[in-house]
Formats: structure tokens, sequence, C-alpha cells
């Protein structure tokens, strides 16, 4: 714990900077906390990515950045120091109450993100992928070795900016940073509620009662987490009635963020497309500046994908003209360009809407859920409010699980909107303020006991992978836990010029764990060799020069 919060102050201090340059450039003149914290985790992100396709993103890269942070600091040091303050002015503000309930919260973030990861992609392909990008940077046909190495997502690149693995092993928190950022911003909100009666103020700052939940996406660096976060604080802004140039900048830049993150949100990039109708007059003198961020972002995702699978548009293998030789093979790429995200689970799949919408467990629940929220949101715009926002918002909804229903209708990837309009229907009724304080306290108890006490989720789950909560060990106090779950061995194995690692007694197909690089479970690559007749080869002498799928002709 200790460690995680030493390392959250410095990853603020750089973010802080490196925001307020952004946003400044940007003209954008909030000094809210959390969008400079942001602003700033976007600018390193981007940054990153640059320096991956030349280099590792490790120490010196951290050398390079700290050194921008200082000046950064010192050239707009009016500017930083006004963010501090007006933070630390709403919190003098806060009621008792809301002053514990975040000192909680930030103490139950803390404790959870120094526990055992919880989400079994940790172990397939996010340590992999943060750890490739800081050994090697961007490899090419790094998708040849694991398919699930092409889903590098910009949460990773920025997680591998800040997991500091030239200092310590264990850092793999930063979606545990980003909830903080977010219980920051929406508490805020709340208490800004009280005084003002902001009914959109409420609806936003009542997502830290989904916490219980949310805190099983951070002990890992899960892509999910950021999306629910960020489209909540976007959401906010296309509400506001105020500034409509600089809320529509904030609203681009946290989108943008949100697509390159994780492109199944794709939906949320009709907020600023929205904004730009409704406040063209307003708005067009931005264009130019926010066109930069936008295209330098769209840039490094498209240049990212070719670089690790050979297609600009992976997963979508269609449009792809380009013939690198490290490319993917096209039928695999065109297999599991869906089922990277949809497990096969999507209706394109052939799974009829019955079945999906009658899911066993956990899954059924969130589905049934959706449907009930599709129905009634309508309801509840039209009889409390009927503003063309809201609507707008509702059919970003049901497009995006229209979308989802296509390629990967999995309740994670819709739970930003499904969390939006639950907090609309739930704000319309609970405006009692005590009421609502027991609310907050209810979750806050019940966030702790989870966190606490160990559960078994076979009642709710049918993944043997996630079927106990991940809870906080005394142990861990100072040192967080390891980044993998598992405690594994490795054998090497040789495949033609390719020697790698793979790990011993695991009965997780795509699971590679915490292993030295390069790591792959040997099933897989009998399992590819025996079905599509290829294994992965060298480029070159050296793993930096990437990985090609030969032809085994079998």
């Amino acid at each position: 714990m200790l460690l995680i919060f030493v390392s959250w102050i410095y990853i603020t201090f750089l973010c802080i900077n490196f925001g307020i340059v952004l946003n400044s450039f940007l003209h954008i003149e909030t000094k809210n906390f959390s969008i400079a914290a942001v602003s700033g985790l976007f600018l390193t992100t981007c940054l990153a990515s640059v320096w991956a396709i030349f280099d590792r993103v490790n120490i010196e890269f951290q050398l390079v950045i700290f050194a921008l942070s200082i000046l950064c600091f010192f050239y707009r040091k009016n500017d930083i120091s006004p963010v501090y303050n007006n933070f630390f002015v709403k919190i003098k503000s806060f009621s008792l109450f809301f002053k514990f309930y975040l000192s909680a919260n930030i103490i139950m973030i803390i404790a959870q993100c120094a526990t055992a990861p919880y989400i079994i992609d940790n172990e397939s392909y996010y340590i992999q992928t943060i750890k490739w990008l800081n050994e090697y940077g961007f490899v090419k046909g790094l998708a040849n070795l694991h398919i699930f190495f092409s889903q590098t997502s910009g949460w990773h690149i920025a997680q591998s900016a800040f997991n500091f693995s030239f200092l310590y092993s264990g850092f793999n928190d930063l979606s545990g940073y980003c909830l903080l950022l977010g219980n920051i911003f929406c508490i805020i909100k709340l208490n800004e509620y009280f005084n003002n009666k902001n009914f959109e103020a409420l609806v936003i700052g009542l997502l830290p009662l989904a916490n219980v939940l949310l805190f099983q996406f951070i002990s890992a660096p899960s892509p999910d987490l950021p999306v629910y976060i960020f489209t909540f604080i976007a959401v906010y802004y296309f509400l506001d009635k105020e500034n409509s140039a600089e809320n529509f900048k904030i609203v681009t830049l946290l989108s943008v963020f949100i697509v390159y993150i994780k492109i199944t949100a794709i939906a949320i990039i009709l907020l600023p497309v929205a904004m730009l109708v409704l406040h063209f007059k307003y708005i067009r003198s931005s264009l130019v500046k926010i066109a930069i961020p936008c295209l330098m972002v769209t840039t490094l995702f498209l240049y990212k994908n070719y670089l690790l699978s050979g297609y600009v548009l992976f997963p979508n293998a269609d449009f792809s003209i380009l013939k690198p030789d490290w490319k993917l093979p096209l039928n695999i790429a065109r297999h599991y360009g869906f089922s990277l995200f949809s497990g096969n689970q999507s209706l394109a799949h052939g799974q009829s809407f019955t079945n999906w919408l009658f899911m066993p467990k956990l899954d059924g629940i969130f589905n049934k859920l959706a449907m009930i929220i599709i129905i009634i949101s309508p309801l509840v715009i039209y009889k409390f409010k009927n503003k063309n926002k809201w609507w707008i918002l509702y059919s970003i909804m049901v497009l995006q699980l229209i979308l989802l229903l296509q390629i990967s209708p999995q309740y994670r990837f819709y739970l930003n909107f499904l969390l939006l309009f639950l907090f609309l229907a739930v704000s319309v009724i609970l405006q009692n303020k005590k009421v609502m304080l027991l609310s907050f306290t209810i979750s806050a108890l019940a966030t702790a006991f989870v966190l606490l006490i160990p559960l078994k989720l076979n009642k709710v789950s049918d993944n043997k992978y996630t079927s106990a909560t991940s809870n906080f060990n005394i142990k861990n106090s100072i040192f967080p836990h390891k980044n993998s779950k598992y405690n594994l061995r490795y054998s090497k194995v040789s495949e033609g010029n390719l020697e790698y690692n793979s790990p011993e007694d695991i009965d997780f197909f795509w699971g590679c764990g915490d292993g030295p690089l390069p790591c792959v479970n040997k099933k897989q690559i009998i399992y590819f060799n025996h079905k599509y007749n290829i294994i992965p080869q060298l480029r070159g002498n050296t793993l930096k020069e990437g990985f090609y799928a030969k032809d085994t002709g079998q």
C-alpha cells in the first residue's frame, strides 16, 4: 500500500504538470483537479506510444518525462498552483461525512490495488503486453506469438509508463489511480449538488455507489475501468450548460482517449459529434487545435495495430492492403478479429438474442438489467428530463449495445452507459439527503466487506478463474502483491529458430502469467500448428526484430 501511495504522488505531480500544459495549449481553462490529471495521463500515453515505436518504455523514458515535467512546472507554475489550491478548497468545503467518505475510499482503493489481481485477462495478456513495452516497445508481428498481444491497449501503454519496472516489479495499479480520480470528481459534484441542486451533478455524483463492483477491476490494469470513469466525466461536461467551446474540447479529449483505450467503446465518439452539431457556431474556432490530439491518437492507433499485427484496423482484417512480412495470417486475423473481444459469444457467432438475454448467473443478470434500462429510460427521460441531450445519450447507449450484440455482448463493455442510466433513474427517486448519505454509507461498508472478507462467487459466475474475490492481506501494507495471481514455473521450449518460455502446470490455455519474454503456452503453439499449419518464428536474430508466421505445410 505504502509504495503504491508514494508512486501515485509522483504520478499526480507529473500528470498535473503535463495536463496543465496540454490544457493551456487547447485553451481549456478549468482548474478541476481530475481533468488536469486525466489530460496529463492522455499526454503521457501519447508520448509513451511515440517512444514505443523506437525504443523500450523504461528508465530512459521515465527520465525524459520527469525532466519535461519539471520544465512544465516552472513554465506553467502560475497555472498549476491554482489546480492544487482549488482542489483543497473543494475538500475543505466538504461536510464531515464527505471528508470521511473520501478518506475511506482513498484507503480502500489503495488497499484493493495491493491485492492479487482478480481479472483473468491480466494473466493472458495484460502483464505480457506491458512487459513487452517495458523491454522492447512495439514489436513487429507480436500477434504471431500470442494472438491476444495484438490487443495492446492505450491503457496498457499508459501503465507501461507508470509501472516503474526498473525499480520494482509489483506496480500494476493505474486503474486504481483512475478510480481515485473518478471518485474525487464525482464526490465534488455530489457536494455541489447539495449547494446548487444541479440534477446532472447528482447523476454523475452517484458513481461511487458502484465502487463495490468497480473495485474488482482495479487490482489489474483493466481498460474497462477508465472507460467507465472517463465516460461519466465526459457526460457531465456534455450535459453542462456553460462554456460550450471548453466543454467540447474536454469531451473530445476524453472521448478520443476512451477509444484509444478500448475500441469497442467507439460509440462514445458521438458525444463530441453531437456537441459539434448543437453548438457549431460556438465551437468552430476550437476545431483546429482540438484536431491535433485527435489526429495524433488516430495515427498512433493505426500504426500500433500495423506494427503488432500487420493490419491497421485490427481487429477488422477486411480492409488491409499492406503486406508486411510480419502480417498475421488472414484466416487467423478474421477469426480472432471477432473472438479477441467476444470469445465467440456474440450474436454474430450464432448465439440467439434469447440465449444472450437468459445467460446464467452474473452475465444474465446484467443482460436483463440492460434490457430493463433500455425500456424504462425513455419513460424516465420523458417525464423528468425531457431534453435533447438526454435523448442523445440514450440513442448512443442503444447504438452501443446494438454494436456490441454484433461483435461482443459482454456486460462489462456496456457497463458505462448501463450505470449512467441506472443512476439517472435512481436520481429521480433518491433526492432526500439523509437517504442518500445512508446509501453511500451502506455502499462503503459493502465495499470494505468485499475487500476484507473472502467470498466465493460460484453462485454468480461460471468462470472458474474468477470464482473468488481478491482480498487485502496485511502483509501487503507496504509492498503490493506481485502482478500475477499465479506462482508458475516456466520451461524453455524450442520451435525452429524461436526459443520461448512456456508456463507449467496451468490449465488456462491462454495464460502466460508473469513469465520471462518471450512467453507463450506451448499448448497454443501446438494448437495453431495443428489447426492453421503455422508456428511463430523470429524475423531476425533478436526479439526486437519481431515475429512472423511460418507455414509448416502439415
